[in-house]
């Protein structure tokens, strides 16, 4: 994790992250997250009740980790620049596939469960607005001239990149910051006409 818990809540959704790396959704179980988190067994439960709750934990924590990250980005200069924006996104799309990647990996679970499960589907999509809207934030100081459409296309390629490298066929070689840096630069050229 990127942030240390500083509660018992946050330790038991950490402890929830790390299963849903290691195990997986059927991994994932109160007393699991008890021997994980070196809580008494019960600590998760009075946390989070029910299964769909600990789920929710989870997500939110994600989405806590996500705005940290985010609020300790930099804002690219105003004005043309592909090259300023894929060199503040290249170290971060980086480290989500390699020293995070079991953070990407509970992503991709979290995200899966979320399409059977309406009540964490509102969960997940609204927490992850705020990615969404520092992008857009990002590609309109760079000059985008559809910053809203522009976020949603390089979201959904980070996506693809996040999946390719973490679980998909390309997980045995993720890319390096260096490929990522050139391969979002022929992205935002496409997007920003420079």
């Amino acid at each position: 994790m990127s942030s240390a818990p500083t509660s018992r809540h946050e330790l038991i959704a950490d402890a929830a992250l790390a299963l849903l790396a290691e195990r997986g959704m059927r991994g994932l179980t109160h007393r699991a997250v008890d021997e994980a988190a070196g809580l008494p067994l019960g600590s998760t439960s009075n946390y989070a009740r029910t299964r769909a709750a600990l789920l929710e934990a989870a997500v939110l924590r994600l989405a806590a980790l996500d705005a940290q990250a985010i609020s300790q980005a930099e804002t690219p200069a105003p004005g043309p620049g592909a090259e300023s924006l894929a060199a503040l996104l290249a170290p971060a799309l980086h480290r989500s596939v390699t020293q995070s990647r079991d953070l990407t990996l509970a992503r991709l679970e979290l995200a899966l469960e979320a399409t059977r499960r309406p009540e964490l589907r509102a969960v997940h999509d609204t927490a992850g607005h705020a990615f969404r809207d520092q992008l857009e934030l990002m590609l309109r100081a760079v000059g985008s001239a559809e910053p809203e459409r522009h976020a949603r296309s390089l979201l959904a390629w980070c996506d693809g990149v996040h999946f390719h490298a973490v679980a998909g066929a390309g997980s045995a070689s993720p890319p390096t910051e260096a490929e990522l840096r050139v391969n979002l630069l022929d992205v935002l050229r496409g997007m920003l006409g420079s």
